[in-house]
């Protein structure tokens, strides 16, 4: 599992270093609900291509090694001409998760998706403008409306859909049409 402690830690030392990271998933929602409202197996992050390579490194230090590679993973060089993954999972001794993804932000600010450049996807500057709080530290997260959509193309766990209740009820974000009205199930 990973705690609240692990997430400031992680957003501390990134941001010290220079690393703008975006929290998404489930401590991205939390983030933006500003309280902790289910145990969170991993942490996920959306960070510059650019800053993939360090952050790497970084979180190599604390004993993050590569878990897995996402089957949507793209490779991709970096402004330092070093050949970089766009997704994957690293994972530290402690079972302790941060799935990352990569993107590039274009001459308006918007961030394009390296792990899918050739599908369109546009995370527009205002959805990338989410502020959340972790155990009163403030980070930098994906928009409500943005956390409902990517919220989609997959069976969502309970507590998935539990999340975008609370995303709907908090911030009256609507559901996407293939979660209209999510019941958990059993319910």
């Amino acid at each position: 599992m990973v705690h609240a402690e692990d997430v400031i830690r992680i957003c501390q030392s990134l941001s010290a270093n220079g690393i703008q990271v975006w929290l998404t998933g489930g401590w991205g929602i939390d983030a933006l609900l500003r309280e902790q409202t289910r145990p969170h197996k991993d942490l996920d992050l959306i960070v510059l291509v650019d800053n993939i390579v360090r952050m790497h490194d970084l979180l190599g230090r604390d004993g993050y090694g590569l878990k897995e590679l996402w089957s949507e993973n793209s490779w991709v060089v970096d402004a330092h001409g070093t050949g970089t993954p766009t997704a994957f999972v690293l994972q530290d001794s402690e079972g302790r998760e941060v799935d990352a993804h990569a993107m590039h932000l274009d001459d308006r600010g918007n961030g394009v998706p390296a792990w899918a450049d050739d599908e369109g996807l546009v995370f527009k500057r205002e959805d990338l403008a989410g502020e959340g709080m972790i155990g009163g530290f403030a980070v930098r997260c994906l928009s409500p409306e943005l956390q409902m959509s990517c919220h989609t193309g997959y069976d969502l766990p309970d507590e998935q859909l539990r999340d975008l209740e609370l995303l709907h009820q908090r911030f009256g974000v609507e559901y996407p049409n293939e979660h209209s009205r999510p019941r958990q199930s059993g319910t």
